[in-house]
């Protein structure tokens, strides 16, 4: 049998404090079987999982086993092909001697119940199900290796739309939301300009002609949007989705300053805001995304790097400069 994780025993506490109709034993239990089956191979393929903490009573249509599984590394990395599409989770309870087992698989949740999700080996996501039957979920903390990142609650001054709804606060950009996941997950990196619809003055931020403009009227859905974005360059849009180019090559407005400083911090909690050049969070694309938002401070850019980084840069009038916000905590 591996060994106790410590991160485990560090942070099930805290988690506990948020779930608390989860034991803190039962949390580190459930951490320690899902880091250890993340680092295992089964043919050939690394384990996602999800795992539930609720019994058979609490969920409704559950598929049942006959027999219930131990929670161990093991046993997680069999069952993994089984339940590794997005949505099926396996149900954990206790047993009569406190010890956690699995009982069957389940679709819907109910709000208070604890989830955690093997997203990559040794990355893992806490979860908490929406009020709602919409299936979304809000990350409350992601664990990775050594390290435990609890999500900020609070919007940093000046925020875009995309900042609040990431944090839950609104569903004002939930469609710019679905963007980034999606952004993210081809893993190609990717940039995306979203710019105001009265007024065409970013052209100024753009070599010109643009090789990829955009005359059709139609909106692609997001899945569409999203695959542009890893061609070279950037993807424009506007705030209602409406594609106007990509491919695009941005270049320093006329007569601007050049960029050499922005307010970097990350959305988690006690993370402290630094004041960097743009070349610190990244290559060429951060560092044009940056310029662009400086240049056209009614825009705001999303910069998906191939690492899986993610940082929406916009212009804080409160700082008097361009901020970049990572947020890729929050589209795990």
């Amino acid at each position: 049998m591996p060994s106790e994780l410590p991160l485990a025993r560090n942070v099930a506490a805290k988690i506990h404090s948020l779930f608390p109709q989860t034991g803190a034993q039962s949390i580190e239990q459930m951490i320690d079987a899902a880091f250890w089956a993340s680092l295992r191979r089964e043919e050939g393929f690394t384990p996602t999982i999800s795992l539930a903490h609720l019994t058979p009573e609490q969920s409704i249509h559950p598929i049942l086993f006959d027999r219930r599984i131990p929670l161990d590394p093991t046993s997680l990395a069999r069952l993994s092909p089984a339940v590794e599409r997005p949505g099926i989770h396996l149900g954990v309870s206790p047993e009569n001697d406190g010890r956690l087992s699995v009982w069957g698989a389940v679709r819907a949740l109910p709000a208070t119940c604890f989830v955690l999700e093997v997203v990559t080996p040794g990355l893992l996501v806490i979860k908490q199900p929406g009020d709602d039957d919409t299936a979304k979920f809000a990350n409350i903390a992601v664990l990775e290796g050594d390290q435990a990142k609890f999500l900020s609650t609070a919007a940093p001054p000046d925020s875009p739309p995309i900042i609040n709804t990431l944090l839950g606060l609104d569903e004002t950009a939930a469609g710019l939301v679905e963007l980034a996941v999606s952004m993210r997950k081809h893993r190609r990196g990717g940039a995306l300009l979203v710019v105001p619809v009265t007024h065409n003055d970013w052209c100024a931020s753009i070599v010109q002609p643009m090789a990829y403009q955009i005359s059709a009227k139609g909106i692609p859905d997001v899945e569409v949007i999203a695959g542009l974005t890893a061609v070279d360059g950037a993807t424009v849009i506007t705030g209602g989705h409406k594609l106007l180019a990509f491919g695009a090559k941005i270049t320093r407005r006329e007569g601007a300053p050049r960029i050499d400083q922005v307010a970097a911090s990350e959305l988690i909690e006690g993370a402290e805001v630094q004041v960097v050049h743009p070349s610190q969070l990244g290559g060429t694309r951060h560092l044009s995304a940056a310029q662009f938002i400086q240049d056209q401070c009614d825009a705001v850019a999303l910069v998906a790097s191939q690492d899986g980084r993610f940082t929406v840069f916009s212009w804080s009038p409160t700082l008097d400069m361009v901020q970049a916000l990572r947020v890729e905590t929050f589209l795990l």
